[in-house]
Parts: structure tokens; sequence; C-alpha cells
């Protein structure tokens, strides 16, 4: 019932009219067998808005064979086949020092590094959650088969499966073989990972094995040099590697990692990244301010609806039995008590922060700042922030610039840094 209660309270901080108004349809288009959510729902209304392109993307997706990075020879990784490598993005040979290592020139990306097994993650992340999206729609098996045998290719077969560790990712040439920095780009296996959860029946004996990937990669975040740099890192690293833990200990049922991740949140990471007037300073100061202030915006909200810090705390009306049966064998151990004065004073936070980019999100002329150095034009795009804080700070004029704007951007560096693409996942 709890998540239950986080998705159906999301959805009445609306005003009901207005929201009715925004979810127009969703009734009449919903085609759901075994999950039913009451009218008026958050997950009505992305289905309402997302059905058409979902199915769309699913259908592109279903015949698609997994491919993981053992397919994918690294011939300067310092690791075997099996583990992932990268090379830092912003870094770049150094014309004063040809042979000498390599230098930073942030916020320009080196299209000349290694990227095929980040692209091979990103695939995952686009493959997986599509398929998924399209089983909750319509309960096509077929759906849920495929995006299995991603999740299965990837962290359960032996021959094929990544390594749970990011020990060479985003180093460089002269440099170290990996960085802490690196953990960021197995961002892009947070949808994956909830929608495992919600493919638990259709993986049936291969759910053990993918979840205890996810255990031990998050072992490998919480406890190794690079992981905990990461984590204590005070701009968005931190803020990405606190949204993966969060989501990896959704689906290994760690709630103690994940009342772990909401304390630090709430008491560090807030406090200690956002202004008063709800903007990210370091992001702000970056060469890329924009992008980065979006990428941040959408991690942060992302992470407070996952922990349930922007669902209010209202009884939802009763729902159907069949929602609650459905519902119920998806449910993870029962959280540790919470604190409900963090808890608010960390919503207003999301909430302001919603309040400063909006008005920067509806109209990019408007943005006070400094222009990107790279890739200005692409953004924005759809901000999951905006749909989520649209729900639980009650503004139906966030929802509706969520609804405005594209979901599937084209530019790579924009799909880099855009980790959610298919929210109905987030709702469900």
């Amino acid at each position: 019932m709890l998540l239950y209660r986080g998705l159906v309270s999301s959805v009445s901080r609306l005003d009901r009219r207005r929201f009715c108004l925004l979810s127009v349809g969703a009734l009449a288009t919903r085609r759901l067998q075994a999950i039913e959510p009451p009218p008026a729902s958050a997950y009505s209304l992305v289905a309402a808005v997302d059905r058409d392109r979902i199915l769309r993307l699913a259908n592109q997706w279903v015949t698609a064979k997994p491919q993981t990075i053992t397919d994918f020879p690294a011939p300067h990784s310092p690791g075997g086949p099996h583990d992932f490598f990268s090379q830092a993005d912003y870094f770049w040979p150094n014309p004063a020092n040809p042979k000498g290592p390599w230098k930073e020139i942030d916020g320009k990306s080196n299209p000349a590094n290694f990227q095929l097994h980040r692209q091979a993650v990103i695939r995952l992340s686009e493959a997986v959650p599509a398929l998924t999206a399209g089983f909750l729609l319509t309960r096509r098996e077929a759906y849920a088969r495929a995006a299995a045998a991603h999740l299965i290719a990837w962290f359960v077969t032996p021959a094929t499966r990544m390594n749970p560790n990011l020990q060479y990712a985003q180093g460089y040439p002269g440099g170290p073989t990996g960085r802490s920095y690196g953990i960021i780009d197995t961002l892009h296996l947070v949808e994956p990972a909830r929608a495992a959860g919600l493919l638990k029946d259709t993986l049936g004996s291969n759910f053990a094995g993918v979840q205890q990937w996810f255990r031990e990669y998050l072992e490998w975040m919480k406890t190794s040099a690079p992981g905990i740099k990461e984590r204590d890192s005070t701009n968005n690293h931190a803020i990405a590697w606190a949204l993966q833990a969060a989501e990896f200990a959704r689906l290994a049922g760690d709630t103690l990692t994940r009342d772990e991740v909401r304390t630090r949140l709430e008491s560090v990471q807030l406090p200690q990244q956002e202004n008063g007037a709800g903007g990210f300073p370091r992001e702000l100061a970056r060469t890329k301010p924009y992008g980065y202030s979006i990428f941040q915006f959408d991690c942060t909200t992302t992470l407070g609806w996952s922990l349930g810090i922007l669902s209010p705390e209202r009884e939802p009306a009763t729902p159907t039995a069949s929602f609650n049966r459905a519902m119920e064998s998806r449910l993870p151990a029962a959280a540790p008590a919470r604190n409900a004065s963090n808890d608010a004073t960390a919503r207003a936070a999301l909430c302001r922060a919603a309040a400063f980019l909006y008005p920067y999100l509806d109209d990019k002329s408007k943005w006070p700042y400094a222009h990107d150095i790279q890739h200005w034009d692409a953004w924005p795009v759809r901000s999951p922030g905006l749909l989520f804080c649209g729900l639980a700070c009650n503004h139906s004029d966030y929802i509706a610039l969520w609804r405005r704007l594209n979901p599937d951007p084209t530019d790579p560096e924009i799909i880099r840094n855009y980790p959610i693409r298919q929210p109905l996942l987030w709702v469900a």
C-alpha cells in the first residue's frame, strides 16, 4: 500500500478540476488488464500523454537482440572483456606535451574518446524501460520477455554479463586508469533497475540473479575508494551517485541504504548544494550552466520522488482490489521511521528548485547566466523534474510544460545527460 499511497496522494495535491483537465482522455485510452489505477491518478496522466510514444518505442525494441559490453572490445582497457571501460569526456591530448598526460577542458567533450561501452549502457536504458512501459500499458508478454532478455544478458549470463564494478571508467591517457567521476556512467542503469522490479514474474528464477548483480554493484559503490569519493563529492556527481544507490537498493530490498541516502540528501546534499533561490551554484559556475542545472534538477527531483520526499502524506481513496494485489507483490520491506520535519524541509527545497528553473525551461531566452559552450541549442528537453514537482508541489503549469517538451532528444550529449526516459515506470 505504501507505493500506492505515494502515487495517489501526489496527485491529490493538485486541484482536482485542474488535474482532470490535464488528464482528459486518460480513461478512454487506458487498456490495462491487471493493473487498474483509479481515475485521475499520476499513472493515468502519464499513460494518456505517452501512450502512443511508448508503444512506438516498444515496437521498435521488441525484436532487438541484447548487446552488452562484451560485444564491444576496448583495446585500451586495462581490464577484461567483462569490465566496463570509458574515457574522461573533457580530457584531450596536450599540444604542449603530446606524449604526456592529457589535460582537461571543462565542458568540451572529446569525440575521439572510447564511447562504445557507454553507448551500450545507454542502449540498454532505452530498450528495457520502453519495453517495460509497453508491457505495463498492454500486458503484452512479448514486451516483457524482450526486456527480460536484455536484463539477463547484462546481469546474469556468465558469457555476456558485466562485472559489478566501475574500476576502469573515465580514466585518461597518462593519468589514472579509472576515476570516481566514472561512476556517473552507470546512471543509465537506474531505469533498467526500476524496470527489473516490475518484471519479477517474467524474469522468474533470473530475478534473483539480476537482484544479486545490483546488490554487489551497490556494495562496491558504497565501500570502494572511488565509490566513497563520488558519494562525498559536492556537485551533480554526488546526486547521481545517490540516485543510483537509492534505486539499486530499492531493487535489492535494502531499506537501510535507502534510509542512509535520504538522510544524506536532506542533511548534507541539499543544504550544501542548493542556494536560497533554488539554484545550484556549482552547476551555474560551469561552462555549461544551463545543461548542468537541468541535469542536476532532474536527478535531484527524481531522487526525491524515489525516496518519497515528494510524496504528500495524505490518505488515498480506497483502491481497487486488483490494483492492491498487483502493487503489494512489488513492495520492498518496510522502510525505517522517517523524520517528517526533515522530509518537509527537503520537499520545500525541491519545490524551490523547480520554481527557480521553470521560467528558463519555458523560455530559454530569459536565462540570465552564460550560455553553454556546447549543445546550447539542444536544450531543453522534457524534464522529469517538471512532472514530479508539478504533481507534488501543486503546479499544473509545470505539468503542462512537461507535456510540451521533446521527450526523445537526438543529440548524443543530451542523451548522455538524460537518464529518465519512461516516467510511466516511476508512477507505476
